[in-house]
């Protein structure tokens, strides 16, 4: 066990790189179950893909693809949901079967996720990010290592760094639902990415400290295979 670091030069490297693995797993198995991220550091991994969609290399009509979190209040067509994000980033431009796209549901019921997840089989290959605090999905920090799909209110500084994306600091929602970090340590295999300054410090207190709920993406040291892509401003070098 224990984390697996690849160091490169930038966020367009680490994109490619990102991406050559998940395309390489769905050549490996067409029918792959991907946990996916939103955000700004997956963008460039997203944006590949299609790419290799749109190149015909890449088939995604078997995927199925399960989110981390969605905030709680917004309609799924809202500019700043999840849904709307993915839609407009990945789903609307390759031919994945819209049965198979997943989001947590504040009010659908959050262990029918789970289920739903389990009855694919699980997922094959987590994308995540990782917040300023160490959150991974919304799990901030004091998140308990057993935690499954849940409602959770989120903190000043994910809030505060949420906020850019909206017209008025009081629009951002102080809730979501998030996979929990258990739920996220069942997948078979992890990728975590990590792109410039601002999180240069939580990568550093991610390598150099022991594991503990303070920084909730400590909990990945214990995942059988996980890689850190990490570019060179996060890398701190």
């Amino acid at each position: 066990m224990g984390i697996k670091r690849v160091a490169v030069s930038g966020y367009q490297e680490m994109s490619d790189r990102a991406a050559l693995l998940v395309i390489q797993r769905i050549k490996e198995k067409p029918d792959l179950v991907l946990g996916l991220a939103t955000g700004s550091t997956p963008l460039g991994l997203y944006e590949r893909l299609v790419e290799s969609y749109q190149q015909g290399e890449t088939d995604f009509s078997q995927v199925a693809t399960f989110n981390l979190d969605e905030y709680c209040g917004l309609s799924k067509n809202h500019p700043q949901s999840y849904q709307y994000f993915m839609d407009k980033h990945l789903f609307s431009l390759v031919n994945i079967d819209c049965r198979q796209v997943h989001f947590p549901q504040e009010n659908d019921g959050l262990d029918k996720y789970e289920q739903k997840i389990k009855d694919t089989g699980g997922v094959d290959v987590q994308i995540l990010g990782i917040g300023r605090n160490g959150h991974i999905g919304f799990n901030e920090p004091g998140s308990a290592f057993t935690s499954r799909t849940r409602v959770v209110d989120l903190t000043d500084v994910t809030i505060k760094d949420n906020a850019r994306f909206f017209a008025r600091p009081e629009e951002v929602p102080r809730r979501a639902v998030t996979m929990g970090l258990a739920t996220i340590m069942d997948a078979k295999e992890i990728l975590l990415l990590a792109s410039g300054a601002s999180k240069a410090s939580v990568v550093e207190r991610l390598m150099t400290e022991k594991q503990s709920v303070d920084v909730p993406a400590s909990i990945l040291w214990g995942h059988p295979k996980i890689m850190l892509i990490v570019d060179k401003e996060a890398d701190g070098n």
